[in-house]
């Protein structure tokens, strides 16, 4: 069975889609920050928090380590974000098939960037294909070179494939808007395609793609 940890970093609280909706498989939920009061509100006790706390009072703080057995402080002032750290605990410690990160996606733009760009580091860059960013809007997953086939979500309209780095060779096979072999030599989003059926594939030969499954 695959092993799937959830993060739920600090992003505005609106765009956190309700949990109910992950699949019916175990998970494991680390919080971050002022995230690990979130799910513990929502009953939801991760098996650890983390990160710099500088979002949250000291009596919350307090009150998180009286109901979490690892929780790990890290300093203000690091070469990292909590996030990432996050993540790196998540693949290294806990041996994640799959990562999905809630809160991430919304609120100040260089923290959305710095979530979006994550998989190109090198360290993140071979797992890139187990990360997945979620919210009530949106469905970013992220592919290295291959070919692929992937499912519509049942509330999602558009369909977008966003080159991170320069693309080489793209093709989409049957999507409503097709293109065959296509070089980018930048970072590029081809936004609001749709699928056609209830899958599409698609295929390319160099870079790193974000594919974004959104609703208005």
């Amino acid at each position: 069975m695959k092993k799937r940890v959830a993060l739920l970093v600090g992003g505005p609280e609106k765009m956190i889609p309700d949990f109910s909706q992950i699949e019916a498989i175990e998970t494991e939920w680390i919080g971050v920050d002022r995230g690990t009061l979130r799910l513990l509100a929502k009953g939801i006790k991760p098996v650890i928090s983390l990160g710099d706390f500088d979002s949250i009072t000291s009596e919350e703080l307090r009150s998180i380590q009286e109901q979490i057995h690892d929780v790990r402080i890290s300093k203000a002032e690091k070469d990292e974000t909590d996030t990432e750290m996050a993540v790196a605990v998540a693949l290294n410690e806990l041996k994640a098939d799959e990562v999905i990160i809630y809160g991430a996606t919304a609120g100040r733009v260089d923290h959305l960037l710095a979530n979006l760009w994550m998989v190109l580091q090198p360290r993140f860059k071979p797992h890139a294909s187990k990360i997945k960013l979620v919210d009530t809007q949106n469905t970013i997953t992220f592919y290295l070179p291959g070919e692929y086939e992937i499912s519509k979500e049942a509330n999602k309209k558009y369909l977008a494939f966003v080159g991170l780095t320069a693309i080489k060779k793209l093709t989409l096979y049957d999507e409503k808007y097709q293109l065959t072999e296509a070089n980018f030599d930048y970072p590029i989003s081809l936004a609001s395609n749709e699928f056609v059926g209830e899958t599409g594939r698609f295929s390319f030969v160099e870079g790193v793609l974000a594919v974004i499954q959104s609703k208005d």
